[in-house]
């Protein structure tokens, strides 16, 4: 399992006193006023920030870091992702999982078959659809309801759907 969690990635600044627009990653961007710091991955480091100040505007988080006060000192930062240790990310309710648990996760039919693996999660509005990478089908599209996702287990590395009919051909 991954030590910390992806919340948000820094799209462009925003004024010239080092404040930064973030594109929320995180299902609920309310929560970057509670964090005190985060991590931003410079792909060479990862560069503790202390969150002082958040605003929101339209999809938008508006984060000032502690000690950054000029858009130049920021600027080289824009598409990078900003993260949280675990112990740190939003609590789960019962059957929610974090995406990046889930990636890669080992995927079976209800009869016991091997299907493929879990490539990523596309989040739309009604609800989340898995894209598992099957060796017989290629990408397969399967929404993540109850009909479908019989059983998640990260623990174990795998996951058990009920292919409805027309989800393959």
């Amino acid at each position: 399992m991954e030590k910390q969690l992806q919340v948000g990635v820094i799209s462009s600044t925003h004024g010239i006193r080092g404040e930064v627009k973030v594109f929320p990653t995180t299902d609920d961007a309310e929560r970057f006023k509670q964090l005190k710091k985060v991590y931003m991955d410079t792909g060479k480091e990862q560069m503790p920030l202390e969150i002082e100040d958040v605003k929101f505007f339209k999809k938008f988080a508006i984060l000032k870091f502690k000690g950054i006060d000029n858009i130049n000192d920021i600027e080289k930062y824009r598409g990078k992702s900003l993260l949280v240790d675990r112990e740190d990310a939003v609590e789960l309710g019962e059957n929610e999982y974090y995406i990046a648990d889930m990636l890669g996760l080992e995927v079976y039919t209800e009869d016991g078959n091997f299907f493929g693996n879990l490539k990523d999660v596309m989040e739309t509005g009604a609800n989340d659809v898995y894209i598992i990478a099957a060796k017989e089908y290629g990408e397969v599209l399967v929404p993540a309801i109850r009909e479908c996702i019989l059983d998640v287990d990260v623990e174990r590395n795998r996951m058990v759907i009920h292919l409805m009919e027309g989800l393959v051909s």
